[in-house]
């Protein structure tokens, strides 16, 4: 059959962009107004649902993958280097992003070109796993931001809570998930250029 008939993986088939890490591909998991976290299946490159929303918290932003990003060694070796711990591995996933948008989407499974400003250091359990910030390019509200210290600090916090909670039962005191700093837009290139360099070693150009 012709090949064109069938969808590129949207993790291996599609790529990371010609101006990545300043101008990304991401493609598109969940929306806010999702109460079903879906997640990519890897095998088969169709979205499926991970799991029920627990709480009443959802995700403020849209919130993907960028695609032949992979969270292994390198990415793991900064997150060792600045926060002083040791142990530390990668997630084994794509690059998660989170992208800011004035516009409501009514769901998942789309591409679109968001422009990194900043993340989040994440580890959960010993295991590196980054939120890199962007915003959707052309945005009317964010489109114009260039560094996370412009971003409302009640938007960052959202976040924080969001992933700092959304694993975590209430009768769990021992937390799964910490949030060791918020990083701007410099360090989220180079998170993004090691997991580019991850995928090379790992899965080959």
């Amino acid at each position: 059959m012709n090949k064109q008939t069938f969808q590129a993986h949207p993790w291996h088939g599609v790529s990371p962009g010609p101006r990545t890490p300043e101008l990304v591909n991401a493609y598109i998991e969940i929306v806010p107004t999702d109460p079903v976290k879906y997640e990519l299946d890897k095998w088969s490159g169709h979205l499926r649902v991970d799991r029920p929303q627990r709480f009443s918290s959802m995700c403020p932003t849209l919130y993907g993958f960028i695609p032949q990003t992979y969270c292994d060694r390198e990415v793991a070796e900064l997150c060792e280097q600045r926060t002083g711990r040791t142990g530390i591995e990668g997630d084994k996933d794509p690059m998660d992003i989170c992208v800011l948008s004035e516009k409501t989407f009514a769901h998942g499974g789309f591409f679109l070109h968001a422009r990194p400003i900043g993340g989040l250091r994440m580890i959960d359990g010993q295991q590196a796993d980054d939120k890199i910030i962007a915003v959707l390019e052309s945005d009317l509200a964010y489109g114009r931001i260039e560094n996370i210290d412009d971003v409302p600090s009640g938007l960052v916090d959202r976040l924080r809570h969001y992933f700092l909670s959304y694993k975590q039962l209430p009768s769990e005191e021992h937390k799964k998930v910490e949030i060791t700093d918020v990083y701007g837009r410099l360090e989220a290139l180079d998170v993004i250029t090691r997991s580019l360099r991850d995928y090379e070693e790992g899965f080959g150009r």
